[in-house]
């Protein structure tokens, strides 16, 4: 995919992460609608599967899970070069990409959340901070909903897919009413993955 992107789409880039930063309650997964139709639908600098393959390698990899957003900066870089076969300056934008979009998805939330826990934790006792707490639970969770519909959703069919849905609906039911550890759940969906059967 080759895309053309000016400075000022650069600069709309980093103020777009730079919001979305402090729209990221619960994570910059939660995020990920919008930078799906921010990336994907709006601006097209992304193809679909440019996105989803973002944040599956990232989930995927060891580390942190923020990483999916430096992969698709780095793609968005890839794509405005013409492709990694463009030479060293695909590589220069790539990592252009990858900066820029961490910037933005960092700096905010961190100034923030460094400022609102000292005050949190000075005034932990207050009603209004335990009600905020308590608050911020559902929003999380829907935000979390939102994300992984739109990562199932991305499938051309994805009612052929029932296998996937049935072992999805059988890993949330063995983590809601057992004690299994999640890993094993993970682990056992991997097997199934490499067994072809899902």
């Amino acid at each position: 995919m080759s895309i053309v992107m000016t400075s000022a789409d650069w600069l709309d880039l980093l103020q777009h992460f730079l919001v979305l930063s402090l729209l990221a309650v619960g994570g910059a997964i939660t995020t990920a609608p919008d930078m799906h139709r921010y990336l994907v639908t709006d601006q097209h600098w992304l193809t679909d599967m440019q996105f989803t393959s973002s944040i599956a390698l990232a989930q995927a990899a060891p580390g942190p899970n923020i990483l999916f957003v430096a992969l698709m900066g780095w793609n968005v870089g890839l794509n405005a070069a013409g492709g990694p076969t463009a030479g060293p300056h695909a590589w220069w934008l790539a990592l252009m990409g990858a900066s820029v979009t961490m910037l933005g998805i960092l700096l905010p939330s961190s100034i923030l959340t460094y400022t609102a826990t000292r005050w949190a934790h000075h005034n932990r006792e207050l009603r209004a901070v335990r009600a905020f707490k308590t608050g911020m639970a559902p929003i999380v969770i829907a935000l979390l909903v939102s994300t992984g519909w739109l990562l199932t959703t991305a499938h051309n069919e994805p009612a052929r897919d029932w296998r996937l849905w049935l072992l999805t609906a059988s890993a949330a039911l063995l983590v809601w009413r057992t004690k299994i550890h999640l890993l094993w759940l993970m682990g056992a969906g991997a097997l199934l993955g490499a067994l072809g059967w899902i």
